[in-house]
């Protein structure tokens, strides 16, 4: 059993990967974190408890970082056109959910429950990474007591999302990502050389929500005006990114994977670029030198992939 922190910024492809980890019979979700990023920070924590009503999640949902590990970076704005003006596909999420939130920041809820479960704990990051950051930053020894950390972020032999070269969960917090990166605990890293490639159709959810449930069918009408965005990439689809993270927690050999240490750039026209020095290359010494090993997915199989997303929401 994977005992699971969920760190998200809900943002639609957060919510089918809530569902996915809170249905699946080999996950015990223990918490909820949220993090600004598909929206503020107030929103995205909105979203967190709507969905944890909605889908009579029992898991706790912590409050997270507002701002930048890096205090001088400035935020230019939500994504609006990708999430909607209430980061769930514009569905009419009510203004206040009358659920109450752990008292601890998420940052400080991620220590504690790591601490009283040393070597269970596997933290989930779908969004900017600050709250992990911030945990390092506080309290570093956590890294020895994490079981794993896999993370949806970066790209590496394909282009970005947000600029040619950067991902826009790494791009939106460049520092963090590379401290959690760099940090001695293992690292898997989803990005977009395996999410960009794993598309769920229309019809496809459609079908699932006909034979579904009630959360299921929630699902399906908060991902119609996201699948409308990728009208530019996907044919009537959408990516399904922050899921191929929780499936990889639980199937990893649907991966073909590379490992070596992980860098992020911090600023410049790179900005947010995640470099792989693949282990067993040799380059002249350099920013990746005595930093830990890290997995990075590279390839996928993504209809067993899909196909494992459609049998675990369907679970009642």
């Amino acid at each position: 059993m994977h005992k699971v922190i969920y760190d998200t910024d809900p943002g639609v492809d957060d919510a089918m990967a809530l569902l996915f980890l809170h249905r699946h019979p080999d996950i015990d979700l223990i918490g909820i974190t949220t993090v600004f990023g598909n929206a503020s920070i107030e929103t995205t924590t909105r979203n967190a408890l709507f969905l944890k009503r909605e889908w009579n999640i029992p898991a706790p949902v912590a409050k997270g970082a507002n701002a930048t590990i890096d205090p001088s970076r400035r935020e230019i704005g939500w994504p609006t056109h990708v999430h909607g003006e209430d980061g769930l596909g514009n569905i009419d999420v009510p203004e206040t959910i009358d659920l109450p939130l752990d008292p601890c920041p998420a940052y400080r809820f991620i220590i504690d429950t790591v601490r009283a479960n040393p070597g269970e704990v596997t933290l989930v990051a779908v969004g900017r990474m600050t709250n992990l950051a911030l945990a390092l930053r506080e309290d570093p020894e956590i890294a020895g007591l994490v079981k794993a950390v896999v993370i949806m972020g970066g790209n590496f032999y394909v282009h970005g999302n947000v600029s040619p070269v950067a991902e826009a969960n790494i791009h939106g917090d460049p520092e963090a990502a590379d401290i959690v990166m760099t940090a001695p605990w293992k690292v898997a890293v989803i990005g977009l050389d395996v999410t960009a490639v794993t598309t769920m159709s229309r019809s496809y959810l459609g079908e699932m929500a006909a034979r579904g449930d009630e959360a299921v069918r929630l699902l399906d009408a908060l991902s119609q005006d996201y699948i409308d965005f990728y009208k530019h990439a996907v044919e009537d689809g959408m990516m399904v990114h922050d899921s191929c993270a929780c499936v990889y927690l639980v199937a990893p050999e649907l991966f073909t994977t590379m490992t070596g240490p992980v860098r992020v750039v911090c600023g410049g026209i790179a900005d947010g670029q995640t470099i792989l020095k693949p282990d067993g290359r040799r380059f002249p010494p350099g920013e990746w030198d005595g930093r830990p090993s890290q997995i990075v997915c590279t390839g996928i199989e993504s209809e067993k992939v899909i196909g494992l997303i459609r049998e675990t929401l369907l679970r009642v």
